[in-house]
């Protein structure tokens, strides 16, 4: 791993860091100035410093928050984290949420800060979850209705609701069929699964074709598909080694619009860290 890998790591880590440590300052300086946070994927973004600051006010400020880490991909200026977030939302209520996280970072005077931040993970998926604590769980939602309308007014609290739409079980077992057909090298099959003006690449720039991806993703697995947004984020384990793979589905038709995977090498692998 080089010296710019290493840095843009270590401003990744700080996130968690400052999080754990409550350190709301500290959080919200790690982005630029015009930084974006959209968290997750769906819903409203949050938007420069002020905005970023309700949104560490609503969502982490008031509870504790546990990065489970399992992957870090580094490729350019972007940081792919795979990982289970662990969320104290009071003494009576723990959620478990897998995710993948996007960091896209940009160099400013000097110092790598975070120009976006990207959260694929299920915002009905985790109500449900919530909800099945029971009354138990009633302390931690009016806290968090009252952080909402609090911090981000009625219309951000919409804003984080529209995070409820998204792809849906049938993309996600179009993802699936498509990444099984790459596996098992059926390139028609893959190809179904594709609008006709689809986009395939290797991280965000390389443009590749089935071919490719047949080759990269040769008995690959799935171990976890997300919908979030438009985009459903697969976790990939492929005899060439594991990844990240970001599918973006077509506005009308259940087609694959865009496909992006990112490769780990074997020196971003961080499997089970809890920082």
């Amino acid at each position: 791993m080089d010296q710019t890998q290493s840095d843009l790591l270590a401003t990744v880590e700080d996130s968690p860091r400052a999080a754990a440590a409550h350190d709301r300052a500290g959080w919200v300086c790690l982005f630029t100035d015009d930084g974006r946070v959209e968290d997750p994927v769906g819903s409203r973004p949050h938007v420069g410093p002020v905005q970023i600051g309700r949104f560490y006010d609503t969502f982490i400020g008031p509870r504790g928050i546990t990065f489970h880490r399992d992957l870090d991909i580094v490729q350019g200026s972007a940081v792919i984290r795979d990982l289970e977030l662990e969320v104290a939302m009071g003494r009576a209520v723990t959620m478990h949420i897998p995710a993948v996280l996007r960091y896209d970072l940009r160099e400013v005077d000097g110092t790598w800060k975070i120009a976006a931040l990207r959260a694929y993970w299920e915002l009905p998926s985790m109500m449900g979850q919530f909800l099945r604590n029971g009354l138990t769980a009633a302390p931690a939602g009016l806290q968090l209705s009252q952080a909402l309308l609090g911090n981000q007014g009625l219309r951000g609290t919409v804003g984080f609701a529209t995070g409820f739409r998204r792809v849906g079980s049938r993309h996600k077992r179009l993802v699936d069929g498509f990444l099984s057909a790459v596996a098992s090298g059926d390139k028609f099959a893959a190809l179904r699964a594709l609008s006709p003006t689809a986009t395939m690449t290797f991280g965000d720039d390389e443009d590749v074709d089935v071919t490719d991806m047949i080759e990269r993703l040769g008995g690959a697995g799935c171990t976890k598909l997300i919908g979030a947004g438009p985009t459903v984020a697969a976790s990939i384990t492929a005899r060439q080694g594991r990844g990240v793979l970001f599918a973006d589905m077509a506005a009308r038709g259940a087609v694959i619009q865009r496909v992006r995977y990112f490769a780990a090498s074997s020196t971003n692998d961080a499997v089970d860290s809890n920082r």
